[in-house]
């Protein structure tokens, strides 16, 4: 690593300003690399050959690290097809739409089946996705709603359920020496990370409330309405969506539900097992999710699902064992646009992290600013934001935050540490949320089936009003922190909540007036 200083910031601006400027996400994403690559090889004294070299490097190395989760991708990208070819699909969007008539009742059935998935973000992403994308075609919800619904209840709800791939994470970055365990700080601080429970609750107040779009999103939902809509290309219309998927007729519902729930307990018992539960070490639940690998975990139970799948559509009779075979190219090429783009995601953020060291620039920044006790909460959510965003991890702004996070409140505010870590966590998760080059960001596209850019786009105007809101809060949070955590954390949640039901309310007829003028 070389110590870049400012200019360590310069290839996530560079990939962001490019992939919203251009339009092309995969050419941002590279262009960031290189400017990386760029200045490392500069300050590290490099030749111009040793750019190319370093980039490739990085890149091998990121691809060999994420093989386990580009195999969860092709394998959950076979399922897809496999359930689609055998009619599953089909049954179920038709069984969706002769039960769910409205779209109110749609979008509620997406995030109800969001909860049920928040075990791991990846995972959550893809599966719901996956499952709803042909019910919301049939119902003309925006592909980019669908996308904002996956993005807003994935990582959000991740982040504050106990038993989650993010809550191992987040506890493996406490002292084993404290007072609390990382565990039990964890669980404090769950009511008082605004971000996630302001998310949740704006998915489903959308969700109830007609006409409460503002944004772009407005435009994507008229399109639909329209039966166009928004796909990783560009955009289609409903009959160019449909005309050439092949499925047969013969499939029920069940040809769905039952390699989606086989899917489901096999990647929680594949947690369990890679995290130790059942090697005989006297490891619980909860140590074993915080001992496991998620993307290996979730590839070897994705593999179990596809095994458990032949043999249940053969004896079926829905799919041939020529057909069978024949969707797994078929699967792994739906899924190679996502995984290009991860790969160069994953080079930029690595690149950031460990050659440039950008988290550790911002978070000297951090350190030595000097700020008043009042406002540590909302700086740390701000600069958290910012990190996880120029980064695109929020897994990585944990890593590079919390232990500094730690060390500062237990010198200057002991009393602020809960809030501090709960203000961290919710501006890792908005950064993360917003970002372009965000994996989680990247996976809602895809499980979507959405154009990447528009789907930033569309949901940008919802996650920057959330966080509006979250800084308000943790200046709340500040200030009643003398009354006690119980009371601070009620006090900040229930205004934060009411200033964000007024925005909703008044925001729609705000940008109604302005489309208007």
């Amino acid at each position: 690593m070389v110590d870049a200083g400012i200019l360590s910031i310069i290839p996530p601006i560079v990939a962001i300003v490019l992939a919203l400027i251009t339009k092309e996400v995969v050419f941002a994403l590279l262009a960031g690399v290189l400017s990386g690559t760029i200045i490392y090889s500069a300050l590290a004294g490099l030749s111009a050959f040793g750019v190319l070299t370093t980039t490739v490097d990085i890149m091998i190395t990121k691809f060999g690290e994420n093989a386990n989760m580009i195999l969860f991708l092709c394998f959950l990208g076979v399922l897809v097809v496999l359930i689609t070819r055998a009619g599953g699909a089909r049954a179920y969007g038709e069984w969706a739409a002769s039960k769910l008539k409205s779209r109110t009742s749609v979008l509620f059935a997406t995030g109800l089946l969001g909860i049920f998935f928040s075990i791991d973000d990846y995972f959550h992403c893809l599966a719901v996705g996956t499952i709803m994308r042909p019910v919301t075609d049939r119902t003309k919800i925006s592909r980019e709603k669908l996308a904002y619904q996956i993005d807003a209840i994935g990582a959000p709800l991740c982040v504050i359920m106990p038993i989650s791939s993010w809550a191992a994470s987040v506890i493996s970055y406490f002292p084993q020496d404290g007072s609390m365990s990382g565990m039990q700080t964890f669980i404090q601080a769950i009511p008082l990370n605004l971000y996630a429970m302001l998310s949740i609750f704006m998915v489903f107040f959308l969700t109830f409330r007609k006409k409460s779009e503002f944004g772009p999103m407005v435009a994507a939902d008229r399109l639909a309405e329209k039966g166009i809509f928004s796909t990783p290309e560009g955009e289609a219309t409903e009959d160019d969506l449909t005309k050439f998927e092949k499925s047969n007729p013969k499939g029920r519902v069940c040809d769905l539900v039952i390699p989606i729930v086989v899917l489901i307990i096999s990647c929680v018992l594949c947690m369990l097992y890679v995290g130790g539960f059942f090697s005989g070490e006297g490891l619980n639940i909860m140590e074993a999710f915080g001992n496991t690998v998620a993307a290996t975990a979730l590839a070897l139970g994705a593999f179990c699902t596809l095994v458990f799948t032949f043999i249940y559509y053969i004896c079926r009779r829905v799919l041939s064992f020529k057909e069978f075979f024949g969707c797994i190219s078929q699967g792994v090429i739906t899924m190679v646009p996502a995984c290009i783009i991860l790969t160069f995601a994953w080079t930029i953020a690595s690149v950031c992290r460990d050659y440039l060291g950008t988290g550790e620039f911002v978070a000297h920044v951090v350190e030595t600013s000097g700020m008043p006790v009042v406002l540590l909460a909302p700086m740390v959510f701000i600069i958290a934001a910012l990190l996880s965003f120029a980064t695109g991890t929020a897994w990585g702004t944990f890593g590079i935050l919390i232990p500094i996070m730690i060390t500062i409140c237990s010198v200057a505010a002991p009393q602020m540490t809960i809030t501090c870590l709960s203000a961290t966590l919710a501006g890792s998760v908005f950064g993360d949320h917003c970002s372009p080059i965000s994996d989680t960001t990247i996976l809602s596209s895809t499980g979507s089936q959405c154009n990447h850019l528009k789907h930033v786009g569309t949901q940008i105007p919802y996650a920057v009003t959330v966080a509006v809101v979250c800084a308000i809060g943790y200046v709340i949070a500040g200030v009643t922190n003398s009354m006690g955590q119980g009371a601070s954390t009620a006090i900040s949640l229930v205004v934060s909540l009411v200033i964000l039901t007024v925005l909703l309310f008044v925001m729609p007829k705000v940008w109604k007036q302005k489309e208007t003028a």
